[in-house]
């Protein structure tokens, strides 16, 4: 089994096993991320990786899931982005049921 150095923020230079390492890869845009939990303080650890760095590891035995983005991103969004004072609406909207109830009944209907 390989050894693989890394770091951890806390702890410095930690060293694993490919077991340890887990390598998360993106569909859409190749980019990649590492992860391990630190052998030492247990804090769990994500670090960018670049392409290269993802080939290597994947090639030393560490596991690895692919993802794909969230198709909302790319829908066309038309409006002003929501703010602080539309949250606090919607959460007062949650709270009386006549007016939500009365919300739901316009999105349904028109």
């Amino acid at each position: 089994m390989a050894t693989i150095r890394a770091s951890c923020s806390d702890c410095g230079d930690v060293e694993l096993t490919t077991a340890d390492v887990h390598v998360r890869i993106c569909d859409d845009n190749n980019m990649g991320t590492y992860s391990f939990r630190c052998p030492h303080c247990s804090m769990m650890v994500v670090k960018p990786a670049e392409p290269r760095t993802i080939d290597l590891l994947v090639a030393s035995g560490v596991s690895f899931t692919t993802w794909r983005l969230p198709a909302e991103l790319h829908e066309n969004h038309s409006g002003e982005p929501i703010n602080h004072d539309d949250l606090l609406d919607f959460h007062h909207l949650l709270q009386d049921d006549t007016r939500l109830s009365a919300a739901l009944a316009e999105l349904t209907t028109g």
